[in-house]
């Protein structure tokens, strides 16, 4: 007999099992035996004790353990063949539920009758739907728990991710007899460390993940695939770590003199705590000979930028260069215009008038005319220009740095780690970086995520920065309430002030290339469509202008018009020449009005948690009072409303990543591009599993410095290898 392995193929377990070949066909990525083992339930039913189903959505897929109160079997023709139907109807600690089973013949109905005798209890997997009030399961399958069917089941019922063509049992099954013919499955901790960690040996864990008979089974199982997922993780981490301190680069020493001590001495106000402590921590590694790698996180409105140029004119003072990437062009011309205005004269030089130790700020974008781009290129590659701020287009092949010391790059989740490889890979020797995002991102997804990263947090505002009230206007149930928001804007005008008004769409159902909303998905992953048209910026321009904004200076703002056009009206809006300005989200992080304040969000609900924040923080960046209008039809009680109620809720964005976070998909909120480990997280979920992880990367350390090739852990040391020759590694390592 052929020994069963981890790496046979998963059908040398199924034997002859009729449902095989749809396990081939179901798209599951499960190839082999090891895959299978490795396929965890998602969650447990206890057959012991009937469910908890508190209010059900319909179309939910749904596995239920209930006491059968009757069955019943009737006839009934299709056409001229004649069909049975029997109803089961069953009581669980929640509403009852009907189940019909069809039958072409009396016996299978008969069957169906003795099976499911009232007062047994039963399993039933299907769709939950309503008829005339009462809920049923659609396309149900299931039988009774005191029969040969549920013989060899455990207690906690494992149900497994699956589509319609099998069943959770169908899996459990084929799992049991892996679990009992495999042999050489490899245990990542040695006996030593199973002992050092309190964690169950590999095939103890597998079978009580799989089969668990009490919850405190389940528990142990899971805790040991928990912290091993995390463990190697961080290592993988750690490695890069100690990889990228043990670089070098050119050390960027702060000077006494020069451009950023003639910057400081020119501030018209102080700086905060936070962007001294931060400003002193990013000078103290920016001398150092390997290169800084740090994540700079904050508020909207926090500073971050402020901070990041003082480490750019640290760099320019020792002789380097620094890019600034930002996302878009809306937010790399802001950068220049708030960078060139800061720098005043010390922008300038070369130029009659500048500083003489003055440096050169230079824009660069993909929609610049030949001319002005070839003199941008040649002002970066003869290091004139100490600070370039640009978009994807500095990223071009074309594009060479005299000297590239600083990499900054704003609004991180925006790019891909190929996309800031390809701009590192630019200098001479490891460029120090310096990564913003004004997401805040909970500490333990930075810990995983970025976990090759060092982590400031600018948590503290500026003076000046003024409250923002947010209120959700509910459409669905108060219709006439939208009257009163366009009276709203007319009252902010009148008082001299301007006011934002975002859609999420550019013409009809058109969206802006590149933009992502918020999709709210059904059980089944597929998304929910809005039902109604929404909210379109031409369209609602000119309802506005022609209506009840009429007279009032209103302008568009799109991704789809041409650059000086966009450049135009961001400028005319910032020089108090327009009144409303009805955009898309390119406003969503960077423009800085100090006269806006107002924010009207149309269609709210289909944005996400972290875009609500950053528009939100558009206004009340002047001192004045903001307020922020969440426009949506989204029904009380529904995933969307609670997603805006939790925004009117806070202007902590910290909590809202929080917020965010439980409320979506995790692959969706870390996304490929930040991580790579999109896939990766199987067991792990980053707010629930904080302290593990912690723990993780506490241990991880601690190993390599025992032991930093992990010798004495060989498999371990394998499993970290796999994930640094992964693809999704690949990306990690580019970062």
């Amino acid at each position: 007999m052929v020994a069963i392995t981890p790496d046979s193929p998963i059908g040398s377990v199924f034997g002859n099992h009729h449902k095989k070949r749809k396990l081939a066909e179901e798209g599951l990525g499960l190839a082999t035996v090891g895959d299978l083992l490795r396929h965890f339930p998602r969650r447990y039913v206890a057959a012991t004790e009937l469910s908890e189903v508190a209010t059900p959505a319909v179309g939910e897929q749904l596995t239920i353990v209930g006491e059968v109160r009757s069955c019943d079997s009737a006839a009934f023709f299709s056409g001229n063949r004649r069909q049975f139907r029997t109803t089961v109807r069953l009581r669980t600690d929640g509403p009852d539920f009907s189940v019909t089973l069809f039958s072409p013949y009396q016996n299978l109905a008969d069957r169906h009758e003795a099976e499911f005798r009232p007062g047994c209890r039963a399993v039933f997997t299907g769709k939950a739907k309503q008829f005339r009030g009462s809920w049923q399961l659609e396309q149900p399958h299931g039988f009774a728990l005191d029969g040969p069917e549920a013989a060899t089941l455990s207690k906690l019922m494992p149900v497994y991710p699956l589509t319609a063509k099998l069943y959770t049992w169908d899996i459990q099954k084929v799992v049991t007899a892996a679990l009992d013919l495999v042999t050489g499955v490899p245990d990542v901790f040695t006996p030593e460390l199973r002992e050092r960690f309190e964690v169950l040996d590999v095939m103890q864990a597998l079978r009580w993940i799989h089969a668990p008979d009490e919850w405190s089974q389940l528990g142990a199982a899971q805790k040991r695939f928990r912290f091993e997922e995390a463990l190697v993780l961080q290592l993988v981490l750690a490695r890069r770590r100690a990889a990228h301190r043990a670089q070098g680069a050119r050390a960027r020493v702060r000077r006494d003199d020069g451009l950023l001590a003639a910057f400081d001495a020119r501030l018209p106000f102080e700086l905060t705590g936070g962007q001294r402590e931060i400003g002193d921590l990013v000078a103290d590694e920016l001398g150092r000979d390997h290169p800084m790698n740090r994540l700079l996180q904050g508020e909207v409105g926090s500073g971050k930028t402020l901070v990041a140029l003082r480490a750019m004119l640290q760099v320019v003072d020792a002789g380097g260069q620094a890019a600034l990437l930002a996302p878009t062009e809306v937010l790399a011309q802001q950068h220049h215009r708030s960078i060139a205005g800061l720098l005043g004269d010390l922008a300038q030089g070369g130029m009659l008038g500048g500083d003489p130790d003055a440096t050169q700020v230079v824009l660069l974008t993909g929609s610049m005319g030949k001319a002005a781009r070839q003199e941008a290129m040649l002002r970066i590659v003869t290091g004139e220009a100490g600070i370039v701020i640009g978009t994807h287009a500095l990223l071009e092949d074309r594009i060479e740095f005299a000297d590239l010391g600083l990499v900054v790059v704003d609004e991180q989740h925006r790019f891909g780690v190929e996309q800031r490889a390809a701009l590192t890979d630019k200098a001479g020797t490891p460029p120090h970086v310096l990564v913003m995002t004004a997401t805040p991102i909970p500490r333990t997804v930075a810990m995983t995520v970025f976990g090759d990263l060092e982590t400031s947090v600018l948590a503290e505002l500026p003076a000046g920065r003024a409250p923002i009230q947010t209120n959700v206007v509910p459409l669905a149930d108060q219709p006439t309430w939208l009257e009163r928001v366009w009276q709203r804007v007319r009252e902010e005008v009148e008082k001299g002030h301007q006011v934002y008004v975002v859609c999420p769409r550019i013409s009809g159902d058109a969206g802006e290339e590149g933009e992502t909303d918020q999709v709210d998905l059904d059980d089944e992953g597929r998304e929910v469509a809005p039902k109604r048209s929404l909210a379109a910026v031409e369209e609602v321009h000119a309802e506005l202008s022609s209506g009840p904004l009429a007279g009032l200076r209103t302008a568009v703002l799109h991704g789809r018009m041409p650059p000086d056009d966009k450049d135009r009206t961001m400028r005319a809006f910032a020089a108090g020449e327009v009144d409303v300005l009805v955009s898309t989200t390119v406003i969503e992080v960077g423009v800085d009005v100090h006269n806006a304040t107002t924010m009207v969000l149309l269609d709210a609900d289909r944005f996400g948690v972290s875009q609500l924040h950053q528009l939100r923080g558009r206004v009340g960046r002047g001192g004045l009072p903001g307020l922020c209008l969440l426009v949506s039809h989204a029904e009380l009680g529904s995933p969307a409303r609670d997603r805006l109620d939790a925004v009117a809720a806070t202007t902590d964005g910290f909590e809202l990543s929080r917020v965010d976070l439980e409320q979506r998909r995790e692959g969706d909120v870390l996304g490929a591009s930040q991580s790579g480990f999109r896939s990766g997280l199987v067991t792990l979920r980053v707010l629930r599993d904080e302290k593990t992880i912690v723990r993780a990367r506490e241990a991880a350390e601690a190993l390599l410095s025992e032991d930093p090739a992990l010798a004495q852990a060989p498999a371990l040391a394998a499993a970290v290898a796999e994930v640094e020759r992964s693809a999704a590694s690949a990306y990690l390592d580019k970062g």
